[in-house]
């Protein structure tokens, strides 16, 4: 059984830095192509940063040079590293693990940016 468990959100001022995860329990993690999407209120599902089985990662315009997604393969982790978060960060994180039509999805963790 596939299970995705996400860790690390919590409430945060401007300017500060959270570390998510993802740890992954039922897949091949390597054989998989990565991702964090996020979900503001009121707001559609979009896709912050994806990561590639090799390691190629691609970033949201409006997180480029703030976040940083990673991988271990060995511990079936994958991280998102986000530095001076602001407000417009706040939402529900979800990380996405996908191969062909395979495709999982974990709980979600809550980032909330607040003064």
């Amino acid at each position: 059984q596939v299970q995705l468990v996400e860790s690390g959100g919590g409430l945060v001022q401007p300017g500060d830095s959270l570390r998510l995860s993802c740890e992954d329990s039922g897949l091949t993690f390597s054989a998989y192509n990565l991702a964090w999407y996020r979900q503001a209120p009121k707001k559609e599902r979009e896709l912050v940063a994806s990561i590639s089985m090799a390691h190629t990662t691609t970033y949201a315009t409006s997180v480029k040079g703030r976040f940083t997604i990673s991988r271990d393969n060995r511990k079936s982790t994958m991280y998102l590293q986000m530095d001076s978060l602001t407000t417009e960060d706040t939402g529900i994180y979800y990380c996405n693990v996908r191969r062909g039509s395979r495709e999982f999805w974990g709980q979600g963790t809550q980032v909330t940016v607040s003064s």
